[in-house]
Protein backbone atom coordinates (compact mmCIF):
# COMPACT_ATOMS: atom_id res chain seq x y z
CA UNK A 1 0.00 0.00 0.00
CA UNK A 2 1.41 3.32 -0.72
CA UNK A 3 1.80 6.29 1.46
CA UNK A 4 -1.26 8.73 0.50
CA UNK A 5 -3.32 11.12 1.48
CA UNK A 6 -6.25 11.20 -1.19
CA UNK A 7 -4.23 10.13 -3.95
CA UNK A 8 -1.19 12.54 -3.02
CA UNK A 9 2.07 10.92 -2.21
CA UNK A 10 3.34 11.68 1.36
CA UNK A 11 6.88 10.51 1.52
CA UNK A 12 8.24 6.99 0.05
CA UNK A 13 7.56 4.49 3.30
CA UNK A 14 4.62 2.20 2.86
CA UNK A 15 1.56 2.82 5.25
CA UNK A 16 0.25 -0.11 7.94
CA UNK A 17 -2.90 -1.70 6.79
CA UNK A 18 -5.16 0.41 8.26
CA UNK A 19 -2.85 3.58 8.19
CA UNK A 20 -3.70 4.65 11.64
CA UNK A 21 -1.66 4.03 14.90
CA UNK A 22 -3.85 1.06 15.66
CA UNK A 23 -1.20 -0.67 13.08
CA UNK A 24 0.75 -0.98 15.55
CA UNK A 25 -0.18 -4.35 16.97
CA UNK A 26 -1.93 -4.08 20.76
CA UNK A 27 -2.70 -0.11 20.43
CA UNK A 28 -6.48 0.53 20.74
CA UNK A 29 -8.16 4.01 20.65
CA UNK A 30 -11.28 4.87 22.37
CA UNK A 31 -13.48 8.09 21.67
CA UNK A 32 -16.49 10.02 23.15
CA UNK A 33 -17.94 12.65 21.17
CA UNK A 34 -19.85 15.56 23.01
CA UNK A 35 -22.48 17.73 20.88
CA UNK A 36 -25.07 19.95 22.31
CA UNK A 37 -26.60 23.31 21.78
CA UNK A 38 -27.21 24.75 24.99
CA UNK A 39 -28.83 28.20 23.84
CA UNK A 40 -28.52 30.10 21.08
CA UNK A 41 -25.34 31.85 21.68
CA UNK A 42 -23.67 28.78 23.83
CA UNK A 43 -23.09 25.29 23.13
CA UNK A 44 -20.87 21.94 23.67
CA UNK A 45 -18.10 20.51 20.96
CA UNK A 46 -15.48 18.49 22.31
CA UNK A 47 -14.70 15.15 23.61
CA UNK A 48 -12.38 12.54 24.35
CA UNK A 49 -10.07 10.21 23.31
CA UNK A 50 -8.13 7.26 24.82
CA UNK A 51 -4.95 5.36 23.86
CA UNK A 52 -4.08 2.68 25.08
CA UNK A 53 -0.71 1.29 24.56
CA UNK A 54 -1.35 -2.39 24.51
CA UNK A 55 -3.63 -5.06 24.80
CA UNK A 56 -2.84 -5.99 29.11
CA UNK A 57 -2.93 -3.66 32.01
CA UNK A 58 -0.77 -0.57 31.04
CA UNK A 59 -0.01 -0.16 35.25
CA UNK A 60 1.22 -3.95 35.70
CA UNK A 61 2.64 -4.24 32.64
CA UNK A 62 4.28 -0.55 31.57
CA UNK A 63 6.28 0.01 28.27
CA UNK A 64 9.17 2.32 27.64
CA UNK A 65 7.76 6.34 27.08
CA UNK A 66 9.13 9.63 26.67
CA UNK A 67 8.09 13.23 25.76
CA UNK A 68 8.93 15.94 23.99
CA UNK A 69 7.79 19.35 24.46
CA UNK A 70 8.26 21.68 20.94
CA UNK A 71 6.18 24.57 22.84
CA UNK A 72 4.92 24.83 26.31
CA UNK A 73 1.93 26.43 26.30
CA UNK A 74 -0.12 23.60 27.01
CA UNK A 75 -1.60 22.10 30.29
CA UNK A 76 -1.11 18.61 30.03
CA UNK A 77 -0.11 16.08 33.03
CA UNK A 78 2.22 13.10 33.71
CA UNK A 79 5.18 14.49 31.63
CA UNK A 80 7.62 14.92 34.64
CA UNK A 81 7.65 11.49 35.45
CA UNK A 82 7.87 9.92 31.83
CA UNK A 83 10.86 12.03 31.23
CA UNK A 84 12.24 10.88 34.95
CA UNK A 85 11.38 6.82 34.64
CA UNK A 86 10.98 6.44 30.80
CA UNK A 87 7.84 4.41 31.12
CA UNK A 88 3.97 4.85 31.10
CA UNK A 89 1.78 2.71 33.08
CA UNK A 90 -1.74 4.15 32.16
CA UNK A 91 -3.95 4.77 28.73
CA UNK A 92 -3.15 8.39 27.28
CA UNK A 93 -6.41 10.82 26.96
CA UNK A 94 -6.61 13.96 24.83
CA UNK A 95 -9.57 16.69 25.85
CA UNK A 96 -10.05 19.62 26.23
CA UNK A 97 -7.71 22.20 28.43
CA UNK A 98 -10.42 23.16 31.09
CA UNK A 99 -11.50 19.55 31.61
CA UNK A 100 -7.87 18.03 31.96
CA UNK A 101 -8.86 17.48 35.85
CA UNK A 102 -11.76 15.65 34.98
CA UNK A 103 -10.37 13.31 32.43
CA UNK A 104 -7.68 12.76 35.33
CA UNK A 105 -9.70 11.86 37.58
CA UNK A 106 -12.01 9.75 35.68
CA UNK A 107 -8.75 8.13 33.99
CA UNK A 108 -7.86 7.84 37.90
CA UNK A 109 -11.02 5.72 38.49
CA UNK A 110 -10.59 3.51 36.17
CA UNK A 111 -7.09 2.72 37.07
CA UNK A 112 -7.78 2.49 40.46
CA UNK A 113 -11.02 -0.40 40.04
CA UNK A 114 -8.79 -2.47 37.45
CA UNK A 115 -5.54 -1.88 40.42
CA UNK A 116 -6.58 -2.38 43.92
CA UNK A 117 -3.27 -2.63 45.23
CA UNK A 118 -2.54 1.07 44.04
CA UNK A 119 -1.97 3.42 46.83
CA UNK A 120 -2.37 0.64 49.31
CA UNK A 121 0.16 -2.20 48.69
CA UNK A 122 1.89 -0.20 45.99
CA UNK A 123 3.00 3.20 45.09
CA UNK A 124 0.67 5.61 43.44
CA UNK A 125 -0.19 6.04 39.81
CA UNK A 126 1.07 8.55 37.10
CA UNK A 127 -1.82 9.35 34.61
CA UNK A 128 -1.13 10.79 31.44
CA UNK A 129 -3.48 13.80 29.87
CA UNK A 130 -2.72 15.89 27.16
CA UNK A 131 -4.98 19.04 25.98
CA UNK A 132 -6.06 21.46 23.06
CA UNK A 133 -7.81 24.74 23.57
CA UNK A 134 -11.27 24.77 21.51
CA UNK A 135 -13.29 27.40 22.78
CA UNK A 136 -13.39 28.96 19.28
CA UNK A 137 -16.52 26.72 18.91
CA UNK A 138 -16.79 25.01 22.23
CA UNK A 139 -18.32 26.40 25.09
CA UNK A 140 -15.07 25.60 27.35
CA UNK A 141 -16.20 27.13 30.65
CA UNK A 142 -19.43 24.68 31.19
CA UNK A 143 -17.02 22.02 31.34
CA UNK A 144 -18.86 19.34 29.88
CA UNK A 145 -16.03 16.50 29.53
CA UNK A 146 -17.09 14.43 33.42
CA UNK A 147 -14.47 11.42 34.82
CA UNK A 148 -17.46 9.61 33.05
CA UNK A 149 -16.81 10.48 29.65
CA UNK A 150 -12.89 9.25 30.19
CA UNK A 151 -13.88 6.14 31.50
CA UNK A 152 -16.38 5.26 28.94
CA UNK A 153 -13.60 6.17 26.18
CA UNK A 154 -10.97 4.11 27.77
CA UNK A 155 -13.68 1.38 27.38
CA UNK A 156 -14.71 2.16 24.48
CA UNK A 157 -11.19 1.75 23.30
CA UNK A 158 -10.73 -0.85 20.29
CA UNK A 159 -7.76 -1.93 17.59
CA UNK A 160 -9.89 -0.84 14.82
CA UNK A 161 -9.66 1.66 12.36
CA UNK A 162 -9.60 4.76 14.49
CA UNK A 163 -12.62 6.79 13.43
CA UNK A 164 -11.02 11.18 12.59
CA UNK A 165 -11.69 14.23 12.01
CA UNK A 166 -14.72 15.75 13.90
CA UNK A 167 -14.41 13.47 16.69
CA UNK A 168 -13.51 13.10 20.25
CA UNK A 169 -11.26 15.02 21.57
CA UNK A 170 -10.67 16.89 18.25
CA UNK A 171 -14.78 17.18 17.94
CA UNK A 172 -14.24 21.59 18.66
CA UNK A 173 -10.63 22.20 17.21
CA UNK A 174 -9.59 23.96 14.45
CA UNK A 175 -6.66 23.46 12.13
CA UNK A 176 -5.10 26.01 9.64
CA UNK A 177 -8.59 28.33 9.79
CA UNK A 178 -10.61 25.35 9.16
CA UNK A 179 -12.21 22.38 10.92
CA UNK A 180 -9.26 20.63 12.25
CA UNK A 181 -10.02 16.68 15.13
CA UNK A 182 -7.99 13.55 15.34
CA UNK A 183 -6.33 12.17 12.11
CA UNK A 184 -3.85 9.22 12.19
CA UNK A 185 -1.54 7.51 9.91
CA UNK A 186 0.96 4.87 10.32
CA UNK A 187 4.25 3.90 8.53
CA UNK A 188 6.06 0.39 8.01
CA UNK A 189 9.89 0.05 8.07
CA UNK A 190 11.58 -2.68 6.84
CA UNK A 191 14.21 -4.37 9.47
CA UNK A 192 15.61 -7.14 7.43
CA UNK A 193 14.08 -10.05 4.91
CA UNK A 194 11.79 -11.25 7.69
CA UNK A 195 11.18 -8.78 10.23
CA UNK A 196 9.47 -5.02 10.04
CA UNK A 197 8.87 -2.34 12.44
CA UNK A 198 5.28 0.01 12.34
CA UNK A 199 5.53 3.73 13.59
CA UNK A 200 2.12 5.11 14.16
CA UNK A 201 0.64 8.73 15.05
CA UNK A 202 -2.63 10.23 16.15
CA UNK A 203 -2.94 13.70 16.70
CA UNK A 204 -5.24 16.13 17.84
CA UNK A 205 -4.96 19.14 15.78
CA UNK A 206 -5.80 22.73 16.62
CA UNK A 207 -3.69 25.57 15.09
CA UNK A 208 -2.42 27.75 12.70
CA UNK A 209 -3.76 30.06 10.37
CA UNK A 210 -4.87 30.03 6.46
CA UNK A 211 -2.16 31.97 5.08
CA UNK A 212 0.06 29.17 6.37
CA UNK A 213 -1.06 26.10 5.41
CA UNK A 214 1.52 24.91 2.50
CA UNK A 215 -1.64 23.45 0.49
CA UNK A 216 -3.46 26.30 0.31
CA UNK A 217 -2.18 27.88 -3.17
CA UNK A 218 -4.87 30.42 -2.72
CA UNK A 219 -2.69 31.74 0.47
CA UNK A 220 -5.92 33.36 2.34
CA UNK A 221 -5.68 36.39 4.68
CA UNK A 222 -7.31 34.75 8.18
CA UNK A 223 -8.57 37.47 10.19
CA UNK A 224 -10.21 34.79 12.91
CA UNK A 225 -10.11 36.15 16.37
CA UNK A 226 -9.20 32.89 18.40
CA UNK A 227 -6.16 31.12 20.39
CA UNK A 228 -3.09 30.60 18.82
CA UNK A 229 -4.27 26.98 18.93
CA UNK A 230 -2.11 23.60 19.80
CA UNK A 231 -1.19 19.99 18.42
CA UNK A 232 -0.56 16.89 21.05
CA UNK A 233 1.12 14.27 19.11
CA UNK A 234 1.19 10.72 20.17
CA UNK A 235 3.54 7.96 18.90
CA UNK A 236 3.92 4.92 19.36
CA UNK A 237 6.22 1.70 17.71
CA UNK A 238 6.61 -1.95 18.05
CA UNK A 239 10.34 -1.04 17.67
CA UNK A 240 12.68 -2.28 20.54
CA UNK A 241 13.51 1.08 21.40
CA UNK A 242 14.56 2.80 25.10
CA UNK A 243 13.12 5.89 26.43
CA UNK A 244 16.05 7.82 25.14
CA UNK A 245 15.68 6.37 21.24
CA UNK A 246 11.44 7.18 22.04
CA UNK A 247 12.76 11.01 22.83
CA UNK A 248 14.79 10.99 19.15
CA UNK A 249 11.91 9.88 17.85
CA UNK A 250 9.55 12.41 19.04
CA UNK A 251 12.24 15.06 17.77
CA UNK A 252 11.17 13.99 14.42
CA UNK A 253 7.67 15.03 14.65
CA UNK A 254 8.18 18.80 14.22
CA UNK A 255 9.54 18.07 11.27
CA UNK A 256 5.63 16.63 9.53
CA UNK A 257 4.28 19.81 11.68
CA UNK A 258 6.55 21.89 9.23
CA UNK A 259 6.65 20.91 5.94
CA UNK A 260 2.68 20.90 6.03
CA UNK A 261 3.63 24.77 7.49
CA UNK A 262 3.09 25.48 11.30
CA UNK A 263 5.37 28.03 12.75
CA UNK A 264 4.71 27.02 15.98
CA UNK A 265 3.36 30.27 17.64
CA UNK A 266 3.99 31.89 20.63
CA UNK A 267 0.29 30.85 22.22
CA UNK A 268 1.06 27.13 21.07
CA UNK A 269 1.28 24.06 22.78
CA UNK A 270 3.01 21.87 20.49
CA UNK A 271 3.31 18.60 22.87
CA UNK A 272 4.60 14.63 21.90
CA UNK A 273 4.01 11.58 23.89
CA UNK A 274 5.57 8.62 22.40
CA UNK A 275 6.05 4.87 23.19
CA UNK A 276 6.71 1.55 22.29
CA UNK A 277 4.82 -1.71 23.13
CA UNK A 278 8.04 -4.29 22.11
CA UNK A 279 8.76 -5.19 25.82
CA UNK A 280 6.45 -4.23 28.68
CA UNK A 281 8.13 -3.77 31.99
CA UNK A 282 6.33 -5.56 34.68
CA UNK A 283 5.13 -3.79 37.93
CA UNK A 284 6.14 -6.68 40.11
CA UNK A 285 9.73 -7.45 39.31
CA UNK A 286 11.37 -9.03 41.65
CA UNK A 287 14.88 -9.40 40.22
CA UNK A 288 17.00 -6.22 40.64
CA UNK A 289 18.29 -6.36 36.72
CA UNK A 290 16.06 -5.79 33.80
CA UNK A 291 16.87 -7.81 30.40
CA UNK A 292 16.11 -5.84 27.17
CA UNK A 293 17.16 -5.62 23.48
CA UNK A 294 16.59 -2.19 22.10
CA UNK A 295 17.82 -1.36 18.37
CA UNK A 296 21.61 -0.40 17.74
CA UNK A 297 22.07 3.77 17.52
CA UNK A 298 23.90 3.08 14.14
CA UNK A 299 22.06 0.45 12.61
CA UNK A 300 20.26 2.14 9.40
CA UNK A 301 16.89 1.18 10.45
CA UNK A 302 17.12 4.41 13.28
CA UNK A 303 17.18 6.82 9.86
CA UNK A 304 14.26 4.73 8.55
CA UNK A 305 12.37 5.37 11.67
CA UNK A 306 12.84 8.84 11.95
CA UNK A 307 11.75 9.25 8.11
CA UNK A 308 8.41 7.31 9.43
CA UNK A 309 8.14 9.57 12.45
CA UNK A 310 8.24 12.75 9.74
CA UNK A 311 5.88 11.05 6.95
CA UNK A 312 3.44 9.62 9.17
CA UNK A 313 2.69 12.99 11.18
CA UNK A 314 2.65 15.26 8.42
CA UNK A 315 -0.01 12.70 7.37
CA UNK A 316 -1.85 12.31 10.35
CA UNK A 317 -2.25 16.54 10.36
CA UNK A 318 -3.60 16.01 6.99
CA UNK A 319 -6.23 13.47 7.37
CA UNK A 320 -7.54 15.46 10.57
CA UNK A 321 -8.53 18.03 7.65
CA UNK A 322 -9.70 16.15 5.29
CA UNK A 323 -12.19 13.59 7.58
CA UNK A 324 -13.58 16.67 9.55
CA UNK A 325 -16.63 18.00 8.24
CA UNK A 326 -18.06 21.42 8.86
CA UNK A 327 -19.37 22.43 12.37
CA UNK A 328 -21.19 24.74 14.01
CA UNK A 329 -19.87 26.40 17.44
CA UNK A 330 -20.64 28.96 19.80
CA UNK A 331 -21.73 32.25 18.97
CA UNK A 332 -23.32 31.35 15.89
CA UNK A 333 -19.68 30.01 14.43
CA UNK A 334 -18.73 28.15 12.13
CA UNK A 335 -15.54 25.92 10.78
CA UNK A 336 -15.87 25.22 7.20
CA UNK A 337 -14.46 21.43 6.31
CA UNK A 338 -11.80 21.82 3.93
CA UNK A 339 -12.61 23.48 0.54
CA UNK A 340 -12.43 22.00 -2.61
CA UNK A 341 -9.76 23.60 -4.26
CA UNK A 342 -7.09 22.79 -1.54
CA UNK A 343 -8.98 18.91 -1.48
CA UNK A 344 -7.98 18.90 -5.69
CA UNK A 345 -4.12 19.92 -4.83
CA UNK A 346 -3.97 17.20 -2.85
CA UNK A 347 -5.64 15.09 -5.03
Amino acid sequence: MKASVAGIKIGSLKTGEKNCITDVKGVRVGHVTLKENVNADECIRTGVTAILPHSGNPFKEKVPAASYVINGFGKTTGLVQIDELGLLESPILLTNTFCVGNVLQGSLQYMLQENPEIGDTTSSINIVVGECNDSYLNTARLMAVTPEHAIEAIKAASGDKVQEGAVGAGTGTMCFGYKGGIGCASRVVPFNENETYTVGILVQSNFGKKDEFYFDIIKQEDKMERPDGSIMMILATDAPVSDRQLKRLAKRCPIGLGRIGSNIHHGSGDVVVAFSNAATIPHDQKNGKENVHVLREDHPVMSLLFQAVAEATEEAILNSLLQAETTSGRMGRVAERLPENIINVLK
